[in-house]
């Protein structure tokens, strides 16, 4: 989608992501309206008993809720985290039949009114589903049926990441860092940084982790907006390969790389990670592997295996979960259509089988949660401006893309995994994290260039 789209056609498209999750079809969620005979129907003593095991199912979180009588139903809450009216009896039906896709779109329309601390809310559901030590066969179908796989086929993989990276560049500028438009987690390792130095933090993190050296060869598979790609070339020296299949993404990258005078170092490619050619240095991920299927883990490994040298390092970035299970289906529905978080178990079938083997695991979940916040904080900012990009359907599917996922970060239900990889006889590496940590502390003071310590210097020093 062009920069320069009319304001109906971003509003057709906006419709199209929040509604169906295909970009191939624009439809709009069913509204009743309210002298409909629908919105009208009595409220009956089953309506009200069905909201009752309803919140029930979800723990009883401190809610109060309403039907279209304007009838309170739930017992009296002093304190509510959030406040709803449920607009008719279908809205209602959708809810109790599969709360966890069909809410986000009720929402979404306005068929249920919300006030209330959408975050709190929330983490009120993650905590009282999880707190429930028996899932019903009923509900264990609905689950089912609300998260049926989406294979990642070539043509579906880019399919899917046109659907929500290829929805214009100038919606993600209003929300995400100024500096190199990282749509990742941040790095807070001290209090009161911006979300531009969190950003710069997590990119030197990154850095450090792979042990950088000048004249390094890197590949990055999934290369967003290109701003890891041009990071390292900067300051540390490095030529670098980026594979993407976003098209607004290259266009965008390729442009900052020859405003920046980097098109010599860094090259962006407009195609799929398998078909990385080339033999590496470095090999980085960084918030890719949530889009790829469980099932290709070891093609990707393959693809891993044959491009890094023997003495090569790799990184993977990734959000995550501690029990397996697919993403809230909502989300991967109508925000991110395929993508599917793994746990640390799933994420060996890249490396175990390619005998690549693991030397470093970090969970950066409480970074997430910091990044994220500050996204929402920004996003609310610009509400008026996106909403005359798109249209307030489309501001509040994304308030509660946003809002719902640090719910899911602060309580756990997501996570954020940095792996750091190699060939399993690569002794070439560092033997402590003091390549990472020392250089930091120093930046921090004296806000110098970040140094590089080579793994040899490293064991010199230690030795």
């Amino acid at each position: 989608m062009e920069l320069n789209i009319t304001r109906e056609s971003a509003q057709q498209r906006a419709c199209t992501h929040v509604v169906t999750g295909n970009t191939q079809t624009s439809q709009s969620i069913k509204f009743y309206p309210k002298n409909s005979a629908m919105f009208h129907a009595g409220v009956t003593s089953l309506d009200r008993w069905l909201v009752k095991k309803m919140v029930d199912v979800v723990g009883n979180p401190p809610v109060r809720i309403s039907l279209w009588d304007g009838v309170e139903v739930t017992p009296y809450c002093e304190n509510p985290v959030a406040v709803m009216t449920y607009c008719d009896r279908d809205a209602l039906f959708k809810t109790i039949i599969d709360p966890e896709l069909h809410w986000g779109d009720l929402y979404c329309s306005g068929r249920v009114e919300f006030e209330g601390d959408m975050v709190k809310f929330m983490e009120a559901i993650y905590q009282g589903i999880s707190g429930k030590n028996k899932i019903s066969l009923l509900r264990r179908l609905v689950s089912w049926l609300g998260h049926r796989s989406v294979f990642n086929t070539y043509d579906k993989a880019k399919e899917n990441i046109y659907h929500h990276y290829d929805i214009g560049n100038e919606f993600y500028k209003l929300w995400l860092d100024r500096e190199e438009m990282q749509y990742s987690c941040a790095y807070f390792p001290h209090e009161g940084m911006t979300l531009e130095a969190a950003q710069e933090a997590k990119l030197h993190h990154i850095c450090r982790k792979l042990n950088l050296k000048p004249g390094d060869k890197v590949v990055e598979a999934g290369c967003g907006w290109g701003g890891l790609a041009r990071f390292m070339a900067k300051n540390y020296d490095v030529d670098v390969v980026a594979y993407n299949i976003s098209k607004e993404q290259i266009r965008y990258a390729r442009q900052r790389a020859d405003d920046e005078g980097l098109a010599d170092k860094v090259e962006f490619v407009l195609d799929d990670y398998r078909n990385i050619q080339g033999e590496f240095d470095v090999f980085v991920s960084v918030g890719m592997l949530e889009h790829v299927a469980k099932r290709d883990y070891r093609e990707l490994g393959k693809v891993i295996k044959r491009c890094l040298k023997k003495d090569g390092r790799g990184l993977m970035h990734s959000i995550g979960r501690i029990i397996g299970g697919p993403m809230n289906a909502w989300i991967e529905r109508r925000i991110f259509p395929g993508a599917c978080p793994p746990t640390l178990s799933e994420m060996m079938n890249i490396f175990e089988p390619n005998g690549l083997a693991t030397c470093d695991v970090e969970n950066m979940r409480l970074h997430y949660s910091r990044t994220i916040e500050m996204w929402a904080q920004r996003f609310e900012q610009h509400k008026e401006e996106i909403t005359e990009m798109m249209d307030e359907e489309f501001v509040r599917a994304w308030r509660l893309y946003l809002h719902g996922s640090l719910a899911a970060f602060n309580v756990g239900e997501l996570h954020l995994f940095q792996v750091v990889f190699s060939h399993s006889e690569n002794n070439c590496l560092p033997l402590s994290r003091h390549h990472i940590y020392e250089s930091e502390k120093i930046a921090a003071t004296d806000k110098v260039k970040l140094p590089v310590v080579t793994a040899k210097e490293e064991r010199d020093e230690i030795l």
